[in-house]
């Protein structure tokens, strides 16, 4: 019998993850990067025997595949990914990859804010409840890799957008999607529908056994679900009861999850996290955690002693009465919004950070919040001119930046005793840093030499 040959493109968490299962499922493994892997990364593949490459493709090894597993990062225009699908190579993701050789159960989360949160607190539920449980995706270890080396009975997923392109016979159990809001346009060629549709693929292959949980006052997944139908029985959210909602806060100020199986009530004032966006959040996992019927006091403990996601509204310091707030996994507006709406009103009291690599933002989502309650903005990017014609005359006082030490400085010379500084700052992190990560924690190691 023919060895199947599959090369993985990409040589990151996710491409070596679903380099080591392939090998395990007796498969011909390649794995190729345009860019350089990281050594913890090479290391691992030599020690599995896999043959790869970095730095550049070689065609006559991919081109020669029976399967190709593509890094969500690297976009379809891509000239090698072209070639592949030119040649009737099938090319899908590392999740669809790792979904073929597991049947546990599937709790995937989408959207374009708080799926991180949302992932982690619901991998913390359940595994504080006793499950085996794994959390896969754009957080934790590779989805693939914990199939082939440590499985569990369930999987809690982050998928971005990227990865659910590349998705197709892949099948959730329960299937979130928190909020659409445009982001990364530039990958789907300007177009908010093709970024919608993208996430709505989160809903493939879902049977009336599976459940659909939805933030219900989202007007983009409101419209959308008048052109789209799922037989998943459906689970929407609001902070505000309307009809079919299963989870909203009552007049007694209690959050409400209420399912066939399982009605639970807790004082919102009980939850870990705070602000609207996180009271949401809150909600998803508290109804993944229902429908995988965990007990109601194992989920009330859980919710009240999470203890949040770092760089995402992260308390650095106070330094001369000055609070520093990193939340630098804010990417897009309207994560930003929900950094603003969380800051406190009254006086104009936060200097507010932005910058980075737009990615076809528009800024006027958060305009009304940063008339309201920033006093400054500090733009920190290469090319921050969208930034300083937009704000400009929306605050008194804006600086043009291009280094994180420049940011902070300006920053410290426009705050007061008493005023927040937030980096939050609307775009990807790439023109100055690796990753929001790199972005976030230089932003904490300096402002941490401020005092």
């Amino acid at each position: 019998m023919k060895t199947e040959k599959l090369v993985v493109l990409g040589g990151g968490e996710s491409g070596v993850g679903a380099a080591i299962l392939g090998k395990d499922k007796g498969m011909k493994v390649f794995l190729s990067d345009m860019g350089k892997i990281a050594p913890h990364y090479a290391a691992q593949l030599d020690a599995e025997g896999i043959e790869w490459e970095q730095g550049s493709h070689t065609p006559e090894k991919i081109l020669d595949a029976d399967l190709v597993v593509k890094s969500p990062g690297i976009p379809p225009t891509a000239p090698m990914v072209r070639a592949i699908v030119e040649r009737g190579i099938p090319v899908i993701s590392e999740i669809e990859f790792a979904g073929r050789y597991t049947d546990a159960k599937m709790v995937c989360i989408t959207g374009s804010n708080g799926k991180t949160t949302t992932t982690m607190l619901t991998y913390h539920i359940l595994s504080d409840a006793g499950l085996n449980v794994g959390m896969a995706g754009n957080v934790g270890r590779s989805l693939a890799l914990q199939v082939a080396r440590s499985p569990h009975d369930v999987y809690v997923i982050e998928l971005s957008s990227f990865q659910l392109e590349n998705m197709y016979d892949f099948k959730a159990n329960v299937a979130v999607i928190l909020n659409i809001t445009p982001d990364h346009l530039d990958r789907y060629d300007y177009e908010m529908q093709n970024y919608i549709n993208a996430k709505f693929r989160i809903l493939n292959n879902l049977t009336c056994e599976d459940a659909f949980i939805f933030w219900q006052d989202d007007p983009v997944i409101r419209r959308q679900l008048e052109q789209v139908t799922t037989e998943a029985r459906m689970y929407p959210f609001a902070e505000h009861i309307e009809e079919e909602t299963r989870s909203y806060v009552n007049d007694e100020d209690n959050l409400v999850i209420d399912t066939p199986a399982t009605s639970m009530e807790m004082p919102r004032a009980e939850l870990a996290l705070n602000g609207l966006h996180n009271l949401y959040n809150s909600m998803a996992a508290g109804l993944s955690a229902c429908l995988l019927n965990i007990r109601k006091d194992d989920i009330r403990r859980a919710l009240s002693n999470f203890e949040g996601v770092e760089h995402r509204l992260e308390y650095v310091a106070t330094v001369n009465g000055v609070r520093w707030i990193n939340d630098s996994k804010a990417t897009n507006v309207n994560s930003c919004w929900y950094a603003l709406e969380s800051m406190p009103g009254g006086t104009p009291s936060v200097v507010l950070i932005l910058g980075g690599k737009d990615k076809g933002n528009d800024y006027s989502e958060i305009l009304p919040l940063v008339s309201q309650k920033v006093k400054a903005i500090v733009c920190m990017g290469k090319d921050n001119a969208k930034l300083m014609e937009f704000f400009g005359k929306e605050v008194p006082q804006i600086a043009d930046t291009h280094s994180l030490e420049e940011a902070v400085e300006a920053a410290r010379s426009f705050a007061s005793d008493g005023d927040t500084v937030l980096l939050s700052p609307c775009c990807a992190s790439f023109d100055l840093f690796t990753s929001y990560e790199n972005r976030g924690d230089l932003f904490k190691e300096a402002v941490r030499r401020l005092s």
